[in-house]
């Protein structure tokens, strides 16, 4: 497939992109959206996210393949990108803000020491469903220790789990990492503009969001005031494993009000600590990674 009308000529719709990562406050960045979607449809933008956190709005519904679709035909998910673009920014005249933390796919295949392992299949499905759109990327790396560290704990919010140390062998096994996965989002969606920068780079939701759309720089844009997708403290995580390893079964509403019940037991019992050495070569390998990244070809490195 060819794309055309690259570096804003106008002749293709325009689709600018947000794909995460998970845990760097993807759910704060879509409130973001939602505070100001005036002000993005006045300049020409349209907006699209998922309603997971309760962010309002929030109706964006991808289906995207996951590993066990390997082999199966693509169409369908495709079909559900392309049609979420014409739901949402019909107006071929106007751009569409896309953001969507599970583009490249979903935290758990961490516990298997596998690395979003779907995730080319995702994007060709992406690719392919937007069909002839100019494509702007925006992506947040967060270091490794710290992103295996919050995937574990965000599941055990609502899921029994494994002791978080006896998953750290299988996280510095990990079978890939950020470069490979960067390496196919540029080469599979070929964007006009790929603009990654680490989650300590992030600055608030709505500096965030310049660096995607940079021609509202100078825009009058809020700060969403709300906090979402708020992690358990260490309290709260073992309160709920109790749970569910005496075989309990809750719903949403349930573990929720847990959370909020254990959320100023802030004291750390260390249910996600690394050791020392671990988390000295997942650090490196981060660092490492970072410059392989900022090495490549057609990446803006915030």
């Amino acid at each position: 497939m060819r794309i055309v009308a690259l570096k804003g000529t106008g002749m293709a719709k325009r689709i600018y992109l947000h794909a995460g990562a998970h845990r760097t406050g993807s759910s704060s960045f879509q409130l973001c959206l939602h505070d100001n979607r005036a002000v993005l449809e006045a300049h020409g933008y349209d907006v699209a996210y998922p309603g997971r956190d309760g962010v309002p709005g929030g109706q964006l519904r991808l289906r995207l393949p996951a590993p066990r679709h390997e082999g199966a035909r693509m169409g369908r998910f495709a079909g559900s990108v392309r049609g979420a673009v014409k739901q949402f920014s019909p107006d071929p005249g106007r751009a569409l803000v896309i953001s969507e933390e599970n583009v490249p796919g979903r935290m758990f295949h961490f516990f298997q020491g596998r690395f979003l392992p779907a995730s080319a299949m995702r994007l060709r499905c992406l690719r392919e469903g937007l069909e002839d759109a100019e494509l702007h990327l925006l992506y947040v790396l967060r270091s490794y220790d710290e992103i295996f560290a919050s995937a574990w704990r965000k599941r055990a919010e609502d899921n029994k789990v494994e002791d978080f140390q006896s998953l750290a062998p299988r996280f510095l096994d990990m079978d890939r990492g950020w470069p490979e996965l960067m390496a196919e989002m540029r080469e599979i969606l070929r964007p006009a503009r790929m603009v990654l920068l680490p989650y300590e780079a992030r600055g608030s939701s709505r500096e965030l969001l310049t660096r995607l759309l940079p021609d509202l720089a100078g825009a009058d844009l809020n700060e969403p005031e709300a906090q979402l997708n708020l992690s358990a403290t260490d309290a709260g995580i073992t309160a709920l494993q109790d749970r569910y390893r005496a075989g309990e079964t809750l719903s949403r509403e349930q573990w929720q009000e847990v959370v909020r019940r254990y959320a100023e037991e802030r004291d750390d019992l260390g249910l996600t600590r690394f050791t020392e050495a671990d988390r000295a070569v997942l650090r490196d390998r981060y660092a490492r990674d970072l410059d392989r990244i900022a090495a490549m070809d057609g990446v803006e490195m915030a």
